[in-house]
């Protein structure tokens, strides 16, 4: 995949991207990543790229001059069927379902606001879609870009080490992840749940299905309702939660 930002500060996003899983992608040629700001373009010679509302009000907002001339520059970079995305807290909410579909595209255009944000026009013209990282505001748009590219890349083939961890991530099936253990077995009198240890490969992926819907029911009850559950999931979920009520009698008779 090809993934072009377009940002004031492009060390903010090239630097943050040379480490961890996303570096090695980029590295291996898995993702291929440019960047480009819009202040190489302004005709001033303070490059300026941004100017007061119309309308009055605080702050200030992006131009479109400079603004459109890097996007139409770095989707000549891109490949066909590419898509073009501001990134802005009035967007939709970023999902693991739609980090799937743009996973699945050649590539990426990515639009970092700053300021009040980007002129109205200039997002009509040029933008295919806004996403949003969540109901909070941010000094700009390339830390939305940086999670953005991260959460697509590392479903991208090869990757990862291993393809099928991202197929057992948090909200891929809906649900949330079950707990996870490794060495050592006992620590400070905390143990492993013995389930793991049984080397009973059915057992333990029962565990970790009712573990997975408990996880989901106890924090994340909205992700639930929108699950149409099985029999089999119903009865372990009902297992999950037995089993929990169970724990807390146990604890208040002591």
């Amino acid at each position: 995949m090809r993934i072009e930002v377009v940002t004031l500060f492009p060390e903010f996003v090239t630097d943050a991207l040379k480490i961890g899983v996303v570096g090695r992608a980029i590295e291996r040629g898995r993702v291929q990543l440019g960047t480009i700001t819009p202040r190489e373009f302004a005709k001033d010679v303070h490059h300026t790229v941004d100017d007061r509302p119309y309308g009055g009000g605080p702050g200030m907002v992006l131009k479109i001059e400079p603004t459109r001339t890097a996007i139409r520059t770095v989707k000549q970079r891109l490949p066909s069927g590419s898509r073009s995305i501001y990134l802005a807290a009035d967007g939709a909410p970023l999902t693991q379902a739609k980090v799937a579909e743009l996973a699945r595209l050649p590539g990426l255009m990515l639009l970092a606001g700053r300021y009040e944000g980007v002129d109205e026009r200039l997002l009509q013209a040029e933008i295919d879609e806004r996403i949003s990282i969540g109901d909070y505001v941010l000094s700009g748009g390339e830390l939305p870009a940086l999670v953005l590219i991260d959460a697509v890349a590392r479903l991208l083939p090869g990757v990862l080490g291993d393809d099928e961890s991202a197929q057992q991530d948090s909200f891929t099936t809906g649900l949330l992840d079950w707990p996870h253990y490794t060495r050592p077995e006992s620590f400070e009198g905390m143990q492993v749940p013995a389930v793991l240890l049984s080397g009973n490969h059915a057992v333990i992926q029962r565990w970790r299905t009712k573990q997975a819907l408990g996880s989901t029911w106890q924090r994340r009850p909205d992700l639930l309702a929108k699950l149409q559950l099985s029999v089999e999931q119903r009865k372990l979920l009902d297992e999950y939660i037995a089993e929990l009520h169970a724990a807390g009698d146990s604890n208040a008779a002591r």
